[in-house]
C-alpha cells in the first residue's frame, strides 16, 4: 500500500535540488514518486531530506562516563575498557537507536572491542537484531588486530612498571593470542554467512595498519579483491601512529597499502588526519574513501584532517561520529555542520556550498556502509528520508531563506522528527518505535555499574599504567 508524506520544503540531493509543497509517494520500500506544487497544508511545517549516515562508528557505550575524558588515543583505548559491552544486544540497540534518532539511515559498526561473553558470530547475530529491531541499515565488521596490544611496539617497558597483580591484570584484559590471517577470514565469512542481507554489509574490519602485520594485511588485501568485499580501516589518527608508520614503512605507508591491493573503491579509511597530500593523492586514484570525525578528533587531541586538501584532489569524503559527537550525543547533523565549517573555504573561496557538501557526505557515506544509492530523494531510489521540524529551523520566519543554508547554519538532532528507512517508519515524532531507548540506557546504566566495581584491578592500575603510556610514547616515538 503506497504511503504518502507531505513536505513544505523536500530536498532531494544537490542534483535536483529543493522542491516546494512536496509529496513523497512510497511503497514496498521505493520511492514511487515525487510531485511539487500541492497546496500548501496547515499545521507545522517540515523540511524532508534524504537521510544521514554515520559512516564511521563503534556501537559502543558513551567514553566518558568511564573517565575517559581529555586523553589521547593512546592513552583513551586502554580506558575504555571500561565501556566493553557488558550486553551486546543492549549496548548496539542504544547506540544504534541513538544514530537513528539523530536522522540516520545507516551506520558503520567496527566492532573494535566484544563482550568476551559469547562466539563472535552469535555476537553478531546480537548486533545485527538490535539493528533490525532499531530499524536502521548497519555495515558490520570484526576489528581485527594481531600485533602491539599496550603500544605501537614492545610493551614490556610499560608492563614491567607495574605491580605483579596489576600486571597480571592488564595482560589478562589486552595480552591476548593473536587471530590468524586465515581464521579472521573464516570468521568473517561465518558473519557474514549469519546475519548478511540487504540491510547488513559485513566488511573485513583491520583495527588499524599499527595493530596489523603485514601477512594481515596482505590477507584482507587478497579477500577484498577475490570476493569484492568491504574494507573499513582506521588510518594515521594521531601523530604517534605517524611516527610509527614512518619507522616501520620507510617507503611510506600508503605506498605499501598501494602495492599489495589494498587501496580501491572498496576500501573506507577513517580518520586519515596525518596523511600527507601525496598519500591523500594515492587514497584518492584509487576510488577509496576518507570518513572524518571532527569531534572524535578534537576530544582525543588528534589534529585536524586534511579534508578540504582531500577534496580537491578527488577523494570522496564521508562523515562520521565515531561514538564522540561534539556532546556524545550521536548528533551527525551537527557534525556535518562542523566539517563544513571547518572546511569549507577560506574567505570568497568556497571548498563546496552546503548542498553539495550534505551531498557528496550522503552518497559517500552509503558506499562505505553498503547501502544502496545515493541518497537522492527520486523516483526508484530507496525510502531512506528524514523529517525536520521547519517551524523550529526557520523560527523566526521573518523572509524567505534557503532552509539548507539554515540546516547548516544552525541545525541539530533536536530538529528530527521523523526518520524513514527502507519504508519503515523507524522515528516518530523524535522517538525510536523499535525498542525502548530510555529504557534500554537505564538498565545499561545499572549492568554498568556493577561490571565497573568488578574492574577494580583496572581502575588500582591505571595511574601507574597512564603514566607508563604516556612515558613509552614520548620516548620511544618521535613525532616532532
Amino acid at each position: 500500500m503506497s504511503t504518502e508524506v507531505t513536505a513544505s520544503s523536500l530536498f532531494s540531493g544537490p542534483e535536483f535540488g529543493l522542491l516546494e509543497n512536496a509529496v513523497l509517494r512510497y511503497d514496498n520500500g521505493i520511492i514511487t514518486s515525487i510531485s511539487e506544487g500541492a497546496p500548501s497544508a496547515p499545521g507545522p511545517r517540515s523540511l524532508v531530506l534524504p537521510a544521514f549516515v554515520n559512516a564511521h562508528d563503534h556501537a559502543r557505550a558513551t567514553a566518558s562516563s568511564f573517565g575517559a575524558i581529555g586523553m589521547p588515543l593512546e592513552s583513551w583505548i586502554l580506558r575504555s575498557a571500561l565501556g566493553t559491552p557488558v550486553d551486546p544486544y543492549l549496548t548496539a540497540a542504544s547506540a544504534l537507536a541513538r544514530s537513528a534518532r539523530a536522522g540516520c539511515a545507516a551506520m558503520m559498526v567496527h566492532y573494535t572491542r566484544p563482550s568476551g561473553t559469547m562466539p563472535l558470530v552469535e555476537e553478531a547475530r546480537a548486533i545485527a537484531r538490535a539493528a533490525s529491531d532499531v530499524g536502521i541499515r548497519i555495515a558490520f565488521a570484526i576489528a581485527v588486530r594481531d600485533q602491539n596490544p599496550v603500544v605501537y611496539g614492545d610493551g614490556e617497558p610499560v608492563l614491567s612498571e607495574l605491580a605483579n597483580d596489576d600486571r597480571k591484570t592488564i595482560e589478562e584484559l589486552f595480552v591476548r593470542a593473536p587471530m590468524s590471517p586465515m581464521a579472521y577470514i573464516e570468521l568473517t565469512d561465518a558473519i557474514a554467512a549469519a546475519i548478511a542481507g540487504p540491510n547488513v554489509d559485513v566488511q573485513l574490519g583491520p583495527a588499524g595498519v599499527q595493530w596489523c602485520s603485514k601477512p594481515l594485511l596482505e590477507a584482507v588485501a587478497e579477500n577484498s579483491a577475490l570476493t569484492g568485499r568491504r574494507i573499513h580501516m582506521h588510518l594515521l589518527e594521531t601523530i604517534y601512529q605517524r611516527a610509527w608508520a614512518d619507522a616501520n614503512f620507510p617507503d611510506g605507508i600508503v605506498r605499501y597499502l598501494r602495492d599489495i591491493g589494498f587501496l580501491s573503491e572498496r576500501l573506507t579509511l577513517a580518520h586519515g588526519i596525518h596523511a600527507r597530500p601525496d598519500e591523500i593523492e594515492m587514497i584518492a586514484a584509487s576510488g577509496a574513501r576518507i570518513v572524518t570525525n571532527f569531534s572524535s578528533n578534537m576530544h582525543l587531541r588528534s589534529g585536524l584532517a586534511p579534508i578540504a586538501a582531500a577534496h580537491k584532489c578527488g577523494c570522496a569524503i564521508a562523515v562520521g561520529v565515531d561514538g564522540l559527537a561534539l556532546d556524545e550525543d550521536d548528533d551527525v547533523l551537527r557534525e556535518m555542520r562542523l566539517v563544513q565549517m571547518m572546511h569549507g573555504g577560506l574567505g570568497f573561496k568556497r571548498t563546496w556550498t552546503p548542498a553539495e557538501f550534505f551531498g557528496l557526505a550522503i552518497a559517500n557515506g552509503r558506499k562505505a556502509t553498503g547501502a544502496p544509492g545515493t541518497g537522492a530523494l527520486v523516483s526508484g531510489a530507496p525510502a531512506d528520508f528524514v523529517t525536520l521540524d521547519l517551524d523550529r529551523l526557520d523560527r523566526d520566519a521573518i523572509m524567505p531563506v534557503d532552509p539548507i543554508d539554515l540546516l547548516f547554519a544552525r541545525g541539530n538532532a533536536q530538529l528530527v522528527r521523523d526518520v524513514v528507512v527502507d519504508g519503515r517508519l523507524i522515528v516518530s515524532e523524535g522517538r525510536c518505535l523499535g525498542v525502548d531507548l530510555p529504557a534500554i540506557e537505564q538498565e545499561l546504566r545499572g549492568i554498568f555499574r556493577a561490571s565497573a566495581g568488578k574492574l577494580s584491578g583496572f581502575q588500582r592500575a591505571w595511574p601507574q599504567l597512564s603514566a607508563g603510556l604516556q612515558n613509552w610514547f614520548e620516548q620511544q616515538l618521535d613525532c616532532s
